[in-house]
């Protein structure tokens, strides 16, 4: 072998851990710090607190509407931007001519940022010249407000969901583009053709893409803040907010940066907590 020696693998390694220390585990780091003291407004002044920041976050009530959006949005990634991704990817998989025009077409909305896509989103949704309104006016039917408390979550997971469905269909059609076309001759040779062969070859030949994907998914999920906070900013009355929107609020609106810290940290936990149980999941059922 050519790095018998550790010493070169260590030394190839270090300039990556360097920066995986900096940028990610020292930052985590004052985040735990943080997440227990009163820090106000950026000050140098930081008093400990214990568990007094944790308590108010379980007994903070919008913290509980965003842990119930956060979730929601995890599992509308999951679902339907991984979950959508796999199924256009089998349908265009089937396609032999328009191949290359529907790749471009799903993968497009990604190149667009999300703040576009917000700012497109909260016109469409306007009550006054938004476009739903508008084709509500050409048809005679009467005007309606939007974005209300009940449905502007779910409202404003659209875009979320359909930026991204794209990029989980690329990632499944290139492993897909991995399976040996022999192992679907032999199939087809045994008499599993169409749906079947997606069922009972693609998809357990794609259980590590899978899973990648459900993590990816679940990652993207809760980094969301762009789209909601244009959209939005987690209104009506908390209705839409995040755990992402909500941490922003209390550092940057008010001034709390302590207690934003224990919303990272808890958005930290969620994320691990949902990733684990997801690829727990993937992998029972692989070996079932």
């Amino acid at each position: 072998m050519i790095f018998q020696d550790k010493r070169y693998i260590v030394l190839f390694l270090a300039p990556t851990m360097l920066l995986l220390a900096i940028f990610l585990l020292y930052p985590l780091g004052q985040s735990v710090y943080y997440s227990f003291t009163d820090w106000y407004n950026f000050s140098n002044t930081k008093h400990f607190n214990g568990l007094a920041n944790y308590r108010q976050l379980i007994a903070d009530p919008v913290v509980g509407i965003a842990f119930k959006n956060t979730f929601i949005l995890v599992i509308g990634a999951v679902l339907l931007q991984a979950g959508g991704g796999l199924v256009l990817a089998l349908l265009t998989d089937s396609i032999k001519r328009g191949f290359k025009f529907f790749r471009t077409v799903f993968f497009f909305p990604i190149v667009i940022s999300g703040t576009a896509i917000g700012l497109m989103f909260s016109l469409i949704y306007n009550y006054d010249y938004g476009l739903l309104n508008a084709v509500m006016r050409v048809f005679g039917w009467g005007e309606q407000v939007w974005l209300t408390e009940k449905s502007a979550i779910y409202l404003v997971l659209i875009p979320i969901l359909w930026q991204y469905v794209g990029f989980y269909f690329v990632i499944f059609l290139t492993g897909m583009s991995k399976i040996p076309e022999e192992i679907y001759e032999s199939a087809t040779l045994d008499g599993i053709t169409g749906y079947r062969r997606s069922i009972y070859i693609t998809i357990p030949l794609l259980r590590d893409v899978i899973a990648s994907c459900l993590t990816l998914a679940t990652a993207g999920a809760l980094k969301v803040f762009d789209v909601v906070y244009i959209v939005t900013k987690g209104g009506p009355l908390n209705s839409s907010e995040l755990l992402s929107t909500y941490m922003y609020t209390k550092a940057f609106n008010g001034q709390n940066a302590g207690y934003a810290s224990t919303i990272v940290i808890a958005m930290m936990v969620l994320g691990i907590v949902i990733t684990v149980a997801l690829n727990r999941l993937v992998k029972k059922d692989a070996v079932g």
